[in-house]
Formats: structure tokens, sequence, C-alpha cells
């Protein structure tokens, strides 16, 4: 993937979908609906595939037999296979660089073996046709060491930590990963991560009106690179690097764009009423203003 150094000026809100834990052993009767609602939409999704699952939590299904023929299928939609570790085992205590969270595959494990690890994920991938550029670590946690590594594996792409505006550092490219339903957000460009497993009925029928609502807005990983690859960004490396800072902020800025956006249908709602019909003359006149404003809940 070519990175051609830019200063992107954000001037909209842009979201990617992002499905965790994929693997032979999922759910695959709520996959197959959400996989539906995706070609509805023709949306190019990131997929984190785990080339070779031995964490007993994510053995929902009886394994099929077809899965990697599955993934070389979502591959040539174009939809973003991301390398999701190796085995999805959590060996360490240690939270990484990019969140608070302590249990991690490979932060705090020692260079050597988390080389080995990326070898045999990559090559794992390769045997089944599978080429993945992007990088997303089972439970988001991992270290300098594994950022050091990735490049020598043919990974160029980060998706994780929260900020708003993805940028290059050390070649490498970093896209946010903020979110795990969609909500309004404020300019920028904002990752919805999904956990499917244990999705009802409700969920799957709350996933396609949230895509019905927000299609408009949601992009794909190519399309985010193509416009902010090459941004450089030390405010942004901060906020990713800061794991105690940066999600206090992200929730102060997704709540301030919630209160504007309630104001901004409590003043639509109030547009239509003073400029609605007269019912009597049938002509367009005033009507008296609301004696209040209802209070607004963030």
């Amino acid at each position: 993937m070519l990175l051609i150094p830019k200063n992107t000026v954000p001037t909209s809100t842009k979201y990617l979908l992002r499905f965790d834990d994929i693997c032979p052993t999922m759910n695959w009767q709520v996959w197959s609906e959400i996989e539906a609602a995706l070609l509805d939409q023709d949306l190019k999704p990131i997929l984190a595939v785990v080339p070779d699952n031995q964490d007993p939590v994510l053995k929902v299904d009886p394994p099929v037999e077809d899965f990697w023929e599955r993934v070389r299928t979502w591959q040539a939609r174009g939809w973003t296979i991301a390398l999701h570790g190796y085995q999805h085992r959590y060996v360490t205590h240690s939270p990484g660089i990019v969140t608070p969270i302590k249990r991690s595959e490979f932060a705090g494990v020692p260079v050597a073996e988390q080389e080995e690890k990326l070898r045999r994920g990559v090559e794992i991938f390769e045997r089944h046709g599978i080429k993945s550029y992007v990088w997303i670590a089972p439970a988001n946690s991992f270290d300098a060491a594994t950022v050091s590594l990735l490049p020598k594996v043919g990974i160029s792409t980060i998706c994780d930590g929260n900020f708003r505006f993805p940028f290059i550092r050390r070649n490498m490219f970093w896209i946010p990963q903020q979110l795990f339903g969609f909500r309004p957000a404020p300019l920028g460009v904002w990752t919805v991560c999904y956990h499917h497993n244990h999705w009802t009925t409700a969920d799957c029928r709350n996933f396609r009106q949230d895509l019905d609502r927000y299609a408009q807005e949601i992009s794909s990983l190519d399309d985010i690179a193509h416009e902010w690859g090459g941004r450089r960004s030390w405010c942004s490396w901060f906020l990713c690097s800061s794991p105690c800072l940066s999600p206090l902020l992200i929730r102060c800025e997704l709540k301030l764009a919630s209160l504007l956006k309630s104001r901004e249908s409590v003043a639509q709602v109030g547009h239509a009423v003073l400029s609605a019909p007269s019912s009597e003359s049938g002509n367009a006149v005033l009507a008296r203003p609301p004696a209040f404003c209802p209070k607004i809940k963030i």
C-alpha cells in the first residue's frame, strides 16, 4: 500500500466496520445474517481472522471445513482480511501500548517468541492464499516490539487505539478503533468493532437498522488509506499511546456530538411546528412556540 505524505483536513465523519474473532468455530448462524446485511448495503468491512484459534471461548459452533475458502471469497470481494494475532491465547498480563487491559498474546512476550508467532500466523494465511497487510491484536494488546516486527511479515497498517484521525508513524499506518456500536460522532474516522458470537435476534435486527441509518457514512479501509495515508501527527500518536487519557477524551467528544445532534433534532421539530400550515385556513402561519423545552439526556 503506497502512502503519500499529505496534510488531510477532516471534512466529514466516516465509520469503518470491523468484526473480530473470525475463525472456523465462530457463530455461523449469526454470521450468515451479518454477511447478508453487508452484501445488501455493498459494504466492505475489516475481518480480523485468527490464523490458528486455540481459545476455547471462541469455539461456539463446530468448525466448518471450508473456512479458508470462505475467507478467500471475502478477500475477493474487496473485504479487508486482518491478522488477528496467532492463536488468540492470552499468555501475559501486560497491557501494551494502546489499552489498559492487562491480558495479551503479544505484549510482554520476548521479541523472538513474538516474531515466531507472527511468522507462523502469516505462513498459515499464505498457505491458504490470503494476503494481509493489517494487524489487529487480540484484546487490542501489543507492545513496541510487536510494532517493530510487523513490517518484517508484510504488515503496514494497525487498527487500534483511541484517536480520531489516522496517521503514519515510522512507516506504519494507524487507524483508530473507538466504538462498539454506531452512534453520532464528530469529524474523523470511527471504527465500530463487533464481536458477534453471542448476538441475539434483537442484536441482528438492530445491526441492520444501524446499517440503514449510517450507510452513507460507512467507508472502507482502502478509501480511508487513500484519503489519510501519509498523514503525520504527533498529537494523534500521543493520544494513541496514552491508554488512560485517550478513552476519556473520546467519551467527552462523543457525548458532545450526541448533545449537538439532540439539539439539532429539537430545532428541526421546532422549525416544523413554526412553519406548519394552519388547519383552518390552509395558509402557512406561525404557531405558538412551546412553553417549555424538554431536557436532553446524553
